[in-house]
């Protein structure tokens, strides 16, 4: 039987989960201050980075992105910082929903499906 990997398991959620080497994790902004949408999904992407560093993976080897969104007028901003945090040809699958999101300050939520590095195959 193939192990699931739970990075930081609490009781209601893992920072990452893991299981045939596709990782699993949401980011959401996390801020000091409330933020425009570019400054959330900045935050988000420099979380998202920590986190596949902690899987041994990077950003080329995102697979999908499930988007959270508050309001689909900020989606011409969120896709200002998407095409540039991604290099060309490297873009996931996506899909942006429309949502109320947990926090009435966050603009924005992401969940992540990677390629986790070889430690997690």
């Amino acid at each position: 039987m193939k192990k699931i990997h739970r990075i930081n398991p609490t009781q209601r959620w893992s920072d990452v989960t893991i299981f045939n080497g596709i990782a699993n994790f949401v980011e959401v902004p996390e801020c000091e201050a409330v933020l425009e949408i570019e400054g959330q999904v900045k935050a988000i992407f420099e979380q998202a980075e920590a986190s596949l560093a902690l899987i041994d993976s990077d950003k080329s080897r995102i697979l999908s992105v499930t988007i959270y969104i508050t309001d689909f007028s900020l989606v011409d901003r969120l896709n200002a910082v998407w095409d540039e945090w991604f290099e060309e040809g490297t873009a996931p699958s996506r899909a942006c929903v429309k949502v109320e999101l947990a926090d009435p300050d966050w603009l924005v939520e992401m969940a992540f499906t990677v390629a986790a590095g070889e430690a997690f195959q």
